[in-house]
C-alpha cells in the first residue's frame, strides 16, 4: 500500500521517542470542535455520556428512507458523494474525453448506469454467455474451471482466491481461499433458530423463486428449494467468524501437489487455469480446510443439476442491480428491506456513483483530491500521527505488566509503523478496462475482471508498498499487519473526527482516537500476532501472553453484557480486536494530547475543559442509528460494536473520563478501579 511524503517527518518523529511536535499556528480563535446543540441536559454525563451529547438527536433524528443507518460517517459519506457526483456529472459531460482516458471512463460508465431505455432493451442478454455456459456442463468435474471464472466476474462462489501477503514471509504474494457463497450474510443465518432468522430464511427462498421466474424459469420454484438447501449445506460446513478471526488456524500452507488430498476429486488444476493462476504459485494458504474438503464432497453428493442452478443464481444475483427495473426492485425488497430494513432504494444517481467508486475508484479518487483536500489538512495530521506514535512508546516503555523482552520487541514494531495519509503517491492504472456508454453489465464485468487480473499480476512480483486499500474518497482508515501501516484517507479528515479550526482537545478525541484506533490494531488480538515486518509470529512471552488473555478476557465479559437489541449481545469474542483497538487508541490518543500541551493547561471553551472537550471529542464521532434489522445483521456479522457502545464502552474503563466529569461510584457509568480493564 502506498507510501506518502509523510513518512519521513513521521518516522523521524517517532524516532525521537518522547518529543512531540507542536502543530502549526492558526490566525483564527480556535473553537471548541463539540457539536452541542443536541445536548440533552436532562441526561448526566456520568450516566451516559454518549447520550447526554447526542440525546436530542437520538430522540428526533429520522433515518433517511434510502439507509439501514445514519451517523456521523455517514454524514461526511454523503458529503463525499455529492462532490464525487459533481466531478462524474462534469466528466459524463465532456464531448472532448479522449478514448481509453481516465475521464472517458468515469463519463461513460455514469452514463450506462443512468441510461435505464438501454437496460431494459438489453434484458438478461449481457449475461446469456455466462448462463449458457453454466446450463452446458456436461458433469461435475467441469465445475471448478466454471468456478474460476465466475470469479473473474465478480461472481462468488463457495470459494474463492484473494491475493496478500504470505503470512509467515511477508516478503512475497499468495493466494488465500476463503469461504463464500451464501446469499444470506453469515452462516448463522441458516443455522441458529432466532424468531428473526427463521423468519428471513422463508422471505430469502420465496426471494430466490421471485428472481428466478423473473428470467422466464418454469422451474423457479423446485430451484429455489434446491438452491436454498444447497447453501445450508455449505453453511453447515463453514468456520464462524471468530473461529475466522483466528491468523494462525487459518494459515494452512497446502502445497499444490497436496490439495488432491485435501479436496478429492475437485480439479484444483482446471481451477488455477481458468482462474489465470497457473504456474505463477506453488502452494495456497487455505484458511478453512474442512470447508474446502466438504466442498470437494458436495461437488460428489450435491446433484449437478443443483449446482447449476446455484451457479446460475450466484449470476443473476451479483448482477441485479445492474438488470431491468424488475430485477433491481425485487433485489433490493430482500437485501435493502428484509435484511436491512431500508424503505426505499437509494436515488440511481447515488447507485452510479457507487458502481463508478467501485469500478475506477483511484481514477476518481486523483480528481477529489485535487478539488478537495487542502494541505493544511495532511500537515496537521501529520502532527497528530506523530504525537500518537509517541505516545504510544511511551505507553509501552512503562506497562506494568510485560515483560522486557516483550516491550523491546513492541518497541520494534512500533518502530516500523508505516503512516499514510489522505492519498497515494502511485495511482492505479485503469488503461486496460474498456468501458461503452451502452453496456453497462459488460462495463461491470469487464471492470470486475481487470480488477482480479491487477491482483493476479502481483504473484511472483515485489510487495507493491505504496498500494492503498481504500481510496481518498473514502469515510474510514484501517491498519494493515501484513504491510505494519495505518492508513487514513482524505474524506475521513474533516469534521466531526478532524477540525483545523478547532481547539487540539476535540481532534485528538475524535481522529486522533481514530489514529491511536489504527495503531492499537497493531498490538490487538489479532494485530499482535504480527511482528513489525508483518510475518506471523509469536513475539509475547509466554508469561505476558496469559496476562494479555486475561485482560482481553475481561473485556470480552465487559462487552458481552450489552443488548442493543433485545434478545441480541454483543458478540464479545467477534468484536475484540476492535473494542481492544477503541480502548487503547483512546487511551493512546489522551496522553498524546496531554503530551501536545507541552506543559501548558488547556483552554476552556464554550464552559469546557480541555479533557471534557476530548472525551466529548470522542463520544460524537460515534452519533448514528440502525433501524433494528441492520442492527440485528450487523451484531451477527460486524466486528465492529453498534455506536452507543462504541461512545461509552471505552471511556468506563478510562481514568481520564472519571477525572473529566467527576464521575464517581452510584453513577451509572461507574466501575470500580479493579473491574476498569487496561491494555495498552
Amino acid at each position: 500500500m502506498k507510501r506518502t511524503i509523510l513518512m519521513a517527518s513521521a518516522m523521524a518523529l517517532l524516532a525521537g521517542c518522547g518529543k512531540t511536535a507542536e502543530a502549526p499556528k492558526l490566525a483564527a480563535p480556535l473553537t471548541s470542535g463539540i457539536d452541542g446543540q443536541y445536548i440533552d441536559a436532562a441526561i448526566r454525563p456520568q450516566d451516559d455520556l454518549y447520550r447526554h451529547l447526542s440525546g436530542k438527536w437520538l430522540d428526533s433524528f429520522e433515518i433517511p428512507a434510502d439507509k439501514a443507518r445514519y451517523g456521523s460517517f455517514t454524514k461526511l459519506s454523503d458529503d463525499a458523494e455529492a462532490n464525487l457526483k459533481a466531478i462524474i456529472e462534469a466528466a459524463s459531460a465532456a464531448s472532448d474525453a479522449k478514448p481509453g482516458s481516465e475521464a472517458q471512463q468515469i463519463g461513460d460508465l455514469f452514463k450506462s448506469f443512468m441510461d435505464e431505455a438501454a437496460i431494459e432493451a438489453n434484458g438478461l442478454k449481457s449475461l446469456d454467455d455466462a448462463l449458457k455456459n453454466i446450463a452446458a456442463l456436461p458433469d461435475s468435474k467441469a465445475v471448478p474451471a466454471t468456478m474460476a471464472t465466475l470469479t473473474l466476474l465478480g461472481v462468488g462462489t463457495p470459494f474463492v482466491p484473494f491475493v496478500h501477503q504470505d503470512n509467515k514471509d511477508s516478503t512475497l504474494y499468495v493466494v488465500d481461499l476463503y469461504q463464500y457463497g451464501l446469499g444470506l450474510p453469515d452462516r448463522d443465518y441458516y443455522l441458529k433458530d432466532t424468531e428473526k432468522y427463521v423468519q428471513t430464511r422463508t422471505q430469502y427462498r420465496a426471494h430466490i423463486e421471485k428472481m428466478l421466474g423473473l428470467t422466464g424459469d418454469k422451474a423457479a420454484a423446485a430451484k429455489a428449494k434446491a438452491i436454498f438447501a444447497f447453501e445450508n449445506e455449505l453453511a453447515k460446513l463453514q468456520w464462524d467468524k471468530v473461529e475466522n478471526r483466528n491468523p494462525v488456524k487459518t494459515y494452512n500452507k497446502v502445497e499444490l501437489a497436496k490439495l488432491a488430498e485435501l479436496a478429492p476429486g475437485f480439479d484444483f488444476a482446471a481451477w488455477l487455469t481458468a482462474g489465470g493462476m497457473a504456474g505463477k504459485l506453488d502452494y495456497l494458504i487455505v484458511s478453512q480446510p474442512s470447508y474446502i474438503t466438504g466442498v470437494a464432497k458436495l461437488l460428489q453428493t450435491a446433484p449437478l443439476d443443483t449446482w447449476k442452478a446455484y451457479l446460475q443464481w450466484r449470476v443473476i444475483s451479483e448482477y441485479a442491480p445492474y438488470l431491468p427495473k424488475a430485477f433491481v426492485d425485487e433485489n433490493f425488497a430482500f437485501y435493502g428491506t428484509v435484511l436491512r430494513g431500508i424503505p426505499e432504494n437509494r436515488p440511481r444517481w447515488k447507485r452510479g456513483v457507487e458502481l463508478v467508486e467501485g469500478s475506477v475508484g483511484e481514477a476518481l479518487g486523483k480528481l477529489y483530491v485535487e478539488k478537495h483536500f487542502p494541505a493544511d489538512n495532511k500537515a496537521r495530521m501529520e502532527v497528530l500521527v506523530g504525537n500518537l506514535l509517541a505516545a504510544y512508546k511511551a505507553s509501552i516503555d512503562t506497562l506494568p505488566w510485560m515483560s522486557e523482552a516483550t516491550r523491546n520487541e513492541a518497541r520494534a514494531k512500533l518502530a516500523k509503523f508505516s503512516p499514510k495519509i489522505g492519498y497515494p503517491v502511485r495511482w492505479k492504472d485503469y488503461s486496460k478496462l474498456v468501458i461503452m456508454p451502452d453496456d453497462l453489465v459488460g462495463n461491470v464485468a469487464r471492470a470486475r475482471a481487470v480488477g482480479y487480473q491487477m491482483e493476479i499480476a502481483k504473484l511472483g512480483k515485489p510487495i507493491d508498498r505504496d498500494e492503498w486499500g481504500m481510496t481518498p474518497q473514502t469515510v474510514n482508515a484501517y491498519y494493515n499487519p501484513e504491510k505494519n501501516e495505518i492508513v487514513f484517507p482524505a474524506a475521513i479528515l474533516q469534521p466531526p473526527f478532524f477540525d483545523v479550526a478547532a481547539d487540539d482537545a476535540a481532534n485528538y478525541g475524535g481522529i486522533g482516537a481514530v489514529i491511536g484506533h489504527e495503531i492499537s490494531h497493531g498490538f490487538d488480538d489479532q494485530g499482535g500476532q504480527y511482528d513489525g515486518d508483518g510475518n506471523l509470529r509469536q513475539w509475547f512471552t509466554e508469561d505476558d501472553l496469559k496476562n494479555f488473555k486475561a485482560r482481553t478476557a475481561a473485556l470480552v465479559a465487559q462487552y458481552a453484557a450489552y443488548e442493543p437489541v433485545a434478545g441480541y449481545h454483543v458478540n464479545g469474542e467477534l468484536t475484540l480486536g476492535e473494542n481492544i483497538a477503541d480502548l487503547s487508541g483512546l487511551a493512546i490518543a489522551y496522553k498524546a494530547y496531554k503530551l501536545s500541551l507541552g506543559g501548558r493547561p488547556a483552554p476552556v471553551i464554550d464552559g469546557l475543559t480541555g479533557d471534557q472537550r476530548f472525551y466529548l471529542g470522542w463520544a460524537q464521532i460515534w452519533r448514528g442509528k440502525d433501524r433494528e434489522p441492520e442492527a440485528i445483521r450487523r451484531l451477527t456479522v460486524d466486528p465492529h460494536s453498534p455506536p452507543a457502545v462504541r461512545g461509552n464502552g471505552s471511556l468506563v474503563n478510562q481514568a481520564g473520563f472519571y477525572e473529566a466529569f467527576n464521575v464517581k461510584e452510584g453513577d451509572k457509568m461507574y466501575l470500580p478501579p479493579e473491574a476498569r480493564v487496561s491494555i495498552w
